[in-house]
């Protein structure tokens, strides 16, 4: 019998249940997470070795959504799970920010923590799920992991806040906000909105705190209940002598570098000064000298702060609300449909907008198999932007979480693809970085959409803050620079327009920030945000006017949905063909919205032009010229419509009697006819000669007999269902 050892909370009027002890046993830690029909399993394990020559922490989280957990099999050849999908890197980005700063300073043994998604019901997020079920794994388990934390979801909608609330609901949503913490405070934020104000976000956050409290108590009692044992693990602890030694010679010299103007300048004059300290000792002490690095990073992070809280100042110089200098230009690279620099400081964003069709649009894969993206935005962070040299692969994690901030901050913005339908990408390749590219992506790519001729709703703008946090002083920091990004307490990025907030996303790397705090900080964001948008506007207010010249024009025409494949035609034969004569891209969907994509509106149109023929119904008493197909003795058959032919009666070619039809048409003869009648089986009866002045003193004959009988057998057969009356 396994003794297995449970919990369960109840989130969002529904239960959560975390079990463990009965699977995945050699693990550290693993924890069996329930929410609905929705499955995780998260494992935690840490190596019994220290890692060598490691001064960071040696943390990785991994997460895998199955194909199976919904049902479905996967595509492609190999028909198995392949390389992490964006969607599962952003979940394990998620999973690892709230845990991170927990680990004790100085621990270098391998840690890894494993959350594999093995049922969905779509209703129930698993991300959720991965980061409580973390943080249980590596809590109730041997690890010095020394605080448990919680994570909820908040969705705000029509003035009502949700708890967890339901996957299909997502895209109904005016606030989506994952928020992660401790007992005693928030330590990481995540969120979209369409527009919402500060206000909706400090209640969202205060009621995720009360049940993030909840998520922590229960792992605090399962934790007593197990009597587990924490390893014992001391963190870094310096030569006193040494330390001091350091100190003394060292710590003005550090003041003095910091403010050294430019970020080259001064990480050079700081590393010039790390190098003399080190120096001081021969070679052949390698522990010695390594400490001494370490001395001197403790001893820089002491000096920059002293320097923030007790003299009020900031490296560089700038005041606490102080932005760095804004540069922008648009329509920067000339075969592009919409580009533009943004350059804050020393960061510099160049962002392109590309215009495809529906067509182009990204079908996601995985658990989100069938789903479509019409708005993709990508962010590219190549070495040379902080003059480093590195081989360039293939996305990071930290470059598809910075892609996907900025794509979110902009997703309200942008028009849906029924008012717009076209597939929009933006690119942002940061040119140089001195904090805060992501925001700078927001800013860029606002205007290359609008430098595009995307009709969005209002430009966006971005900007991160800081907090520099001793005792009860604390000083709040606009728009901060690498060094303040590394050594503060809070990087809090805020994106938005003139009316709300878009995105947020906010990581705490001490134990506490009060709600009094995260409400001024998120006011002087909002002025900071004003005020960018402003000099936004001087550059471009607006999108222009009309699309690039260079971007496909996409015109729309409605088919009646019974004509749908006649229109694609026998294999795609009939659309290919238009396509081919004319150069367009035809996109056919469902509803009969038939899109025609070129950038030659010329072309587009006589494409327009072929499908509304081959569409068109013909209409009784409407002359149309056709095309003489086939001559028989009794009449001609016209195509009057692409495919649509009509009888052209021998009695109806001329107001005189016509004896041979070869002496009036010839098959390619181009001929006015209008049509007379046309019935629901499709056959079309036209004539000729109503377009024909009549001959004066003409009298209209009465049919002859077998004319007569023939038209009283027709209309029997119609009564009797079409069978001829027995005789």
């Amino acid at each position: 019998m396994i003794n297995e050892k449970s919990v369960t909370i109840n989130l969002g009027g529904r239960d959560i249940t975390f079990s463990t002890q009965k699977v995945a046993k050699q693990a550290d830690g693993a924890f069996w997470v329930r929410y609905g029909d929705s499955v995780v399993l998260v494992t935690a394990c840490a190596d019994k070795k220290e890692k060598e020559d490691v001064d960071f922490l040696p943390f990785t989280v991994d997460y895998r959504e199955y194909t199976f957990a919904g049902g479905k099999i996967p595509g492609g050849f190999f028909k198995r799970e392949g390389k992490p999908t964006d969607s599962e890197v952003l979940v394990a980005r998620l999973i690892d920010r709230p845990l991170r700063p927990i680990f004790p300073e100085g621990w270098t043994k391998e840690t890894q923590v494993i959350a594999m998604v093995f049922s969905t019901d779509y209703e129930n997020s698993p991300d959720i799920m991965a980061i409580n079920g973390a943080s249980f794994a590596l809590y109730c388990s041997s690890i010095p992991f020394p605080r448990p934390v919680g994570a909820v979801r908040i969705g705000y909608k029509e003035g009502e806040y949700l708890i967890n609330p339901s996957q299909k609901l997502f895209d109904e949503l005016d606030l989506n906000i994952v928020v992660a913490g401790t007992k005693d405070a928030i330590c990481m934020v995540e969120s979209g909105s369409k527009e919402v104000m500060e206000s909706v976000i400090i209640g969202a956050l205060e009621i995720a705190h009360e049940n993030i409290k909840k998520i922590v108590e229960a792992q605090e009692s399962l934790f007593k209940e197990m009597g587990i044992e924490k390893e014992e693990f001391k963190g870094k602890v310096f030569d006193e002598t040494l330390y001091k030694e350091i100190d003394q010679k060292f710590s003005t010299k550090f003041r003095e570098a910091m403010e050294v103007k430019g970020k080259k300048a001064m990480y050079g004059a700081i590393d010039k000064i790390i190098e003399e300290a080190v120096a001081l000792f021969p070679e052949e002490e390698k522990e010695k000298r390594k400490e001494v690095r370490a001395v001197c990073e403790d001893i820089l992070i002491k000096v920059f702060r002293k320097m923030v809280i007790e003299e009020g100042r900031r490296a560089d110089g700038r005041l606490f609300d102080e932005i760095r200098p804004i540069w922008c230009e648009v329509g920067i690279l000339p075969r592009t449909h919409g580009s533009a620099i943004f350059s804050r400081g020393e960061t510099m964003a160049l962002a392109n907008c590309t215009l495809g069709t529906t067509q182009d649009a990204q079908r996601l894969s995985g658990l989100m198999e069938g789903q479509e993206k019409h708005f993709i935005l990508h962010y590219n962070f190549p070495p040379f932007s902080v003059g480093e040299v590195k081989p360039l692969r293939g996305p990071g994690r930290r470059e598809v979480g910075h892609g996907a901030l900025a794509e979110r901050a902009l997703s309200p913005v942008v028009p849906d693809e029924k008012s717009f339908p076209y597939t929009i990408r933006v690119v942002s390749d940061i040119l140089e970085s001195n904090g805060s590219s992501s925001q700078a992506t927001i800013c860029g790519g606002t205007l290359a959409l609008m430098d595009a001729g995307v009709p969005i709703k209002a430009p966006v703008a971005g900007i991160a803050m800081g907090l520099i946090m001793e005792g009860d002083k604390y000083a709040i920091l606009t728009d901060i620079a690498g060094l303040e990004d590394h050594f503060g307490d809070m990087d809090f990025k805020v994106a938005g327009t003139n009316d709300g907030i878009t995105a947020l996303q906010m990581d705490i790397k001490i134990s506490g920030v009060s709600f009094e705090i995260m409400k001024e900080a998120l006011e002087h964001a909002r002025k900071a945000r004003l005020f960018i948008l402003g000099e936004m506007a001087k550059v471009l207010d607006k999108p222009r006017e009309s699309l690039s010249p260079l971007a496909p024009r996409i015109y729309t025409v409605v088919i009646p949905k019974d004509k749908i494949g006649e229109l694609i035609g026998p294999g795609g034969k009939n659309v290919r063909g238009i396509q081919e004569e004319t150069g367009v891209e035809i996109q056919i969907e469902d509803d009969g919205t038939v899109m025609v994509a070129s950038s030659d509106a010329a072309a587009a149109e006589k494409a327009l032009e072929i499908i509304r023929s081959q569409m068109e119904v013909p209409e009784v008493g409407k002359t149309y010229s056709g095309i003489v197909r086939r001559i028989e003795p009794y009449g001609a058959f016209i195509e009057i419509l692409p495919g649509t032919d009509g009888l052209l009666h021998v009695s109806e070619i001329d107001w005189k009697r016509v004896e041979k039809v070869e002496e009036y048409l010839k098959i390619g003869d181009r001929v006015d006819v209008q049509v007379l009648d046309f019935e629901k089986n499709g056959k079309v009866r036209l004539s000729r000669k109503t377009l024909l002045p009549k001959p004066e003193g003409y009298i209209e004959k009465p049919p002859r007999k077998f004319e007569k009988r023939e038209k009283q057998q027709g209309s029997q057969r119609r009564q009797d269902g079409g069978h001829k009356p027995k005789r």
